[in-house]
Parts: structure tokens; sequence; C-alpha cells
């Protein structure tokens, strides 16, 4: 089997703007994303997504399309698709940085793998470590009452476990968690995420100010500039830290570790550069004793199926603990799938088919697709 063809195709899906999310970073309003198809000569297709966002990826559709036509296509096209190891070394020698772009190829060579196989892709990967991956919910970074109102809505739908947004300035923070907390009651588990949006010394302030609301972890208090801050911050709080834009490669992930900088680090498919490298990432923290998650950039069905395989094959995700961000169907309108994942509230599982398991609805795609 041999790559014939790389199809790009763009496309724009609306998120529901009461829940777009809003952070230390910036907001997410809405998504310009790339599905890929990976055509071979046989009858199998690959499916992909670059879920690139430029405030956060430094990409956008045009320098994904424009990098998968000139540089990374070329590379691939001729070559056996099942060989995904070789050609992502392949499209690394090629090309620098561009991780989601490169990591929405290898999903669908991924994809391919699965299809050949005739199995689902995480039973590719040794088969299940759960029988569905948790969820938690992220509660955007608006006033207090409207972050309440959301997050007493997120609980009526069924989650128990969710991050509230903060890093945007202390004492509004601070007046957000304690709103969200009021609203959803003491047993739902609380986190605060803060895109690193705080200094290490008002970080450590701060996380000590939001004990009083009983949060059980902090992701990303500071900005990624320097490890040894977020080492710092982790020694003088009373919470688990989470490392999410302090971890883009393998050797970030080692650097972590190495300086004592997080208890868990949530792993992305794009950030990472693809399935293969979140599965690294995840065995190298199993290895030290921590654990992850599984992060998301608000990703579409494509995405998001594989961001379930992963966590669904993966020990070293403590989704019981952490539960992953795979929440694409509570932020969007729809989607582009023919059939949708059995996502709900607080858990997420694959469809058991082959490879990904999903297929694009061509309507959709066409109603959304943005050339």
């Amino acid at each position: 089997m041999k790559i014939t063809q790389i199809e790009t195709i763009p496309v724009q899906v609306p998120i529901n703007q009461e829940r777009a999310v809003r952070g230390g970073r910036g907001a997410h309003t809405v998504s310009p994303f790339v599905l890929l198809r990976v055509h071979t000569d046989t009858e199998l297709i690959g499916l992909g997504e670059v879920s690139c966002t430029p405030i956060w990826s430094g990409e956008d559709q045009m320098t994904a399309i424009h990098c998968i036509h000139t540089y990374l296509g070329p590379q691939l096209i001729g070559n056996d698709p099942t060989e995904v190891e070789r050609l992502t070394a392949r499209m690394n020698r090629v090309l620098a940085g561009n991780v989601f772009t490169k990591a929405g190829i290898e999903m669908a060579l991924w994809d391919l793998v699965g299809k050949v196989a005739g199995l689902p892709l995480y039973r590719i990967f040794g088969g299940p470590v759960r029988d569905e991956v948790p969820t938690k919910f992220s509660v955007s970074g608006l006033e207090p009452a409207q972050a309440a109102r959301i997050a007493a809505w997120a609980v009526e739908q069924g989650f128990r476990t969710m991050k509230v947004k903060v890093g945007i300035e202390p004492d509004q923070d601070v007046a957000r968690v304690r709103a969200v907390r009021a609203a959803v009651g003491p047993d739902v588990r609380l986190g605060v995420d803060a895109n690193g949006g705080w200094s290490p010394r008002v970080a450590i302030q701060t996380i000590r100010r939001l004990g009083e609301f009983g949060i059980y972890f902090a992701e990303q208090p500071v900005a990624p500039l320097d490890v040894t801050w977020m080492a710092d911050v982790r020694r003088q709080v009373p919470v688990p830290l989470m490392a999410d834009e302090s971890l883009y490669t393998l050797q970030d992930a080692m650097a972590l570790i190495r300086v004592g900088a997080a208890d868990i680090l949530s792993i992305y498919i794009g950030k990472g550069g693809g399935i293969g490298a979140g599965r690294k990432v995840a065995a190298l923290a199993e290895a030290a004793g921590l654990t992850c998650t599984v992060g998301s950039n608000l990703e579409l069905g494509v995405a998001s199926a594989a961001m379930i395989h992963l966590a669904m094959a993966s020990p070293g995700i403590g989704a019981e603990e952490f539960p992953c961000d795979i929440l694409g169907p509570f932020f969007y309108e729809s989607d582009v799938l023919a059939e949708p994942l059995p996502i709900k509230a607080g858990s997420a599982r694959p469809l058991e088919r082959p490879g990904l398991g999903v297929e694009l609805d061509d309507a959709l795609v066409a109603r959304y697709r943005v050339d």
C-alpha cells in the first residue's frame, strides 16, 4: 500500500459563545482547523485533523496547508503509510516545528494502520487499560456569576470534575473560583488552570488563597519561560501542579521531571507532534512516578477520537484521578462526523471500529468548509 495524495480541507465550526474558553492566554472563540484525508492506492483512506489556532499553536490553516503540500506531502507520497515512525522522522527532518500540522498527518497514518489490521487503534496500542475515559469540564474565565452559571449547567449535564480558568487577575480569579464552588457544592472536584498567566510570586499567593475552596490541582501557574519557576511554585503550594504550556516535546517532559516542576503532565496530540509522541511522554511520566492527563485545544471529532484511543491504552495517563479534556460536543454546535463519538458528561469512549473508528459527513464538511 502506498500514499497517493494528502487532501487538505479547511473548516471553521462555530463554538457556543457562552461557553467559549477564555483564560490567561486569551480566548478560543472560533476553530479554524484543517481536516485531512490521506489517500492510498487501495480503497483505504486515513483521516487526520490539524487542530491549529494561532494564539496557542503558532500555526493556522494557511501555514498547515502550505507545509503539507510543499514540504511534508512530497516526503510521504509513494511510501507505505503503516511505517509511521519512519515517516514521522522524515517529516521532522524536512520541516522544523509545525507540530500540530505533523500531528494531523501522523493521526491519519495511525488511522490507516488500524484499518489495515482491522482493529480499533487502542487495541493496536496493546488494548484497554480502562473501559472508558473519565473527562472533566472547563469553566471559562468569565465574570464570577456567569462562570457559576456555566459550572452549575455542567453539573446538571453530569460532570463531577471541572477546572476553572484563572491567571487573569488574582482577585477576580479568587472571586470566580469562590462563585463556582458555591454553585457546584462540596462534592465536585475542582482544579484551576492559569494558562501561564501568573508570575511565580502571584501564583504562590493566589494558589494558597484558593485552598479555601478545596482545589485539588493547579495547571500551568506560570509562563513556560523557565521550568525552575514552576519548580519554585510547586515547593511552596499545597496542591499538585500540572504542566501544560511548558510541555511540547519529550525533552520538555524530561526537563520538568528533572527539576521537580510538576506532578501531572498534560499531553496534547497536536502540541506534542502526534499520538506516538504522546505515548512516549506517558511512558516517561510513568517511569518517573508521575501521572498524565490529556489536554484539549477544543478538537473536532477526528482528533477527539485520537485522544480517546491514546487515553484508553496508556497506563501512564491517570484519567481516574485527573480526568481528560475531551469536550468537543459541549462546545460546538455540531461536528463533522457521520456518527457522533460516544462522549457524554464525565466520560468518553471510542467507536469500536478499525483505526480511529470515525468517518466524515460530507454534507457537514461542505457546510463548514472555508476555502
